[in-house]
């Protein structure tokens, strides 16, 4: 049995409407779900570290050391004579008595030691080191 139909293909033009929509929606998807925070501050090219990174939210004091021996608190820049006077006014504003610095990894100890000891007549007590880790982060065993 042979069944005959009466339906033809007709050709006609091809709506962009939903096209449109489809790109819009992927456009958006990708917008929203993409890191657009900068960080603001100046390149520093940290050195490496063996160690996993911290994770947490907290207040600290930063002092960002480009390879120059540049110094900026707060992205501003200060020199290493000012720079105690500069703690030691953010200590007392924010007290906060933690403090990071991002030093170039051609940073001399020299630079760094000036600063851990001006940071230290400041007032602050706890001076830590920022590095970046050496390769991907490792997930901890569970």
């Amino acid at each position: 049995m042979t069944f005959k139909t009466h339906c033809q293909m007709s050709k006609g033009m091809v709506d962009p409407a939903p096209l449109v929509n489809v790109v819009f929606l992927l456009l958006l998807f990708f917008v929203l779900n993409s890191s657009l925070v900068m960080q603001s501050g100046f390149g520093v090219s940290l050195p490496a570290s063996g160690n996993t990174p911290m994770t947490g939210n907290f207040q600290t004091l930063v002092v960002t050391v480009a390879r120059d021996d540049l110094l900026f608190f707060n992205d501003q820049p200060v020199p290493i004579e000012k720079l105690e006077q500069t703690l030691r006014e953010a200590v007392q504003q924010t007290r906060v008595r933690e403090l990071i610095i991002k030093a170039d990894k051609q940073v001399s100890l020299g630079t760094e030691t000036e600063i851990m000891s001006a940071a230290n007549r400041a007032g602050i007590t706890t001076v830590n080191m920022a590095a970046r880790p050496e390769g991907p982060a490792a997930s901890p065993a569970n």
